[in-house]
């Protein structure tokens, strides 16, 4: 029987959340991060969904067990760093409802960030959480470089996925027949770039997301100076040809200095069950982008919540969450 991944917006069990404890990654961003990423565990959680904060010792428990609420569990994993977008499994459903955690292999972003830890992450997440375990993929993908609107369809970027630092013996067609293969996807919008500075060459999560089946949200440049407006109008642009209703929402615009522009992205919010939280960096735009990432979910509160600390380890909520669908 077919395994797909649902749509993010699908009902969810529970949600886990990397929590920052690495003092030589995070330096001096250490506890504002571990303060930002507690209060988005405490909005998802004080909705009554189920949240797992993921945490690498003792220490780290200690640490946030002060700043969530009661009701968030708290579970030690290995991890180099909290990115369990990317380095936990993806959970997925078919056809009779029944659910399967699908691994694959990881290898620091092409090589950057090779931390102690992130390649165990994935089997432990799948241990604890009971999950059936389809197995390890025979090829590198990171879960926030796809995106699926629910019907087999996904979203990617050529940058990141026909990287040769992740699988260069495949190619392109070989590519799309695993992705169908261990993901259910049976079509593949192809995007271009992503955003620039992102170390992660370009995750589409940063980029465009599905609000609803055939429909994709993308940013809009900011000010002359945003330095993704090309890669915006580009991405949306290729969306409009595929047949997608596009919605263009507010981007930070240009965010750290010019010539080292860092990867804001409001893009990189997290769809639960009751709750869209949108990462806000004390840019111009950031009330507007959460009143119309908002509009777009009927039904669930946006909340926005700050998240600069946590972008100077690389990411921000989406990027450090990985929800599980609820089996049928």
């Amino acid at each position: 029987m077919t395994y797909r991944m649902p749509a993010e917006w699908a009902e969810q069990e529970w949600i886990w959340i990397g929590f920052p404890a690495a003092a030589d990654l995070w330096v001096e961003d250490l506890e504002p991060a571990q303060q930002q990423v507690a209060a988005f565990a405490n909005a998802i959680a004080e909705t009554g969904q189920q949240v797992r904060l993921v945490v690498r010792d003792d220490m780290a428990e200690a640490q946030a067990r002060v700043l969530v609420l009661p009701q968030v569990v708290i579970e030690q994993h290995p991890y180099g760093d909290i990115w369990i977008r990317d380095t936990g499994p993806l959970v997925l459903l078919n056809e009779a409802g029944e659910r399967a955690a699908q691994r694959f292999g990881f290898n620091g972003w092409g090589g950057k960030y090779l931390l102690d830890g992130d390649a165990e992450t994935g089997a432990s997440l799948v241990a604890a959480g009971a999950l059936d375990d389809l197995g390890q993929a025979d090829w590198v993908l990171e879960g926030g470089a796809v995106d699926s609107d629910g019907t087999g369809l996904v979203v990617t970027t050529a940058q990141c996925l026909l990287n040769p630092n992740r699988n260069p013996q495949l190619t392109k067609a070989e590519i799309a027949e695993r992705l169908e293969r261990d993901l259910g996807f049976s079509r593949i919008l192809w995007l271009g770039n992503g955003l620039l500075g992102d170390h992660t060459d370009g995750h589409v999560d940063n980029l465009a997301r599905f609000v609803a089946p055939g429909r994709i949200a993308i940013p809009e440049g900011a000010g002359e100076d945003d330095p993704n407006t090309a890669t915006y109008d580009d991405a949306a642009q290729r969306a409009a040809a595929f047949g997608l209703d596009v919605v263009r929402v507010p981007s930070p615009g240009l965010f750290g200095a010019s010539d080292d522009a860092e990867p804001a992205s409001y893009m990189n919010f997290v769809i639960a069950n009751h709750v869209v939280v949108v990462p806000i960096y004390g840019a111009e735009n950031d009330a507007a982008a959460v009143e119309a990432i908002g509009a777009l979910f009927p039904g669930r509160k946006a909340v926005g919540l700050m998240a600069d600390a946590v972008l100077t380890g690389g990411g921000s909520f989406h990027c450090c969450s990985q929800h599980v669908p609820l089996a049928l």
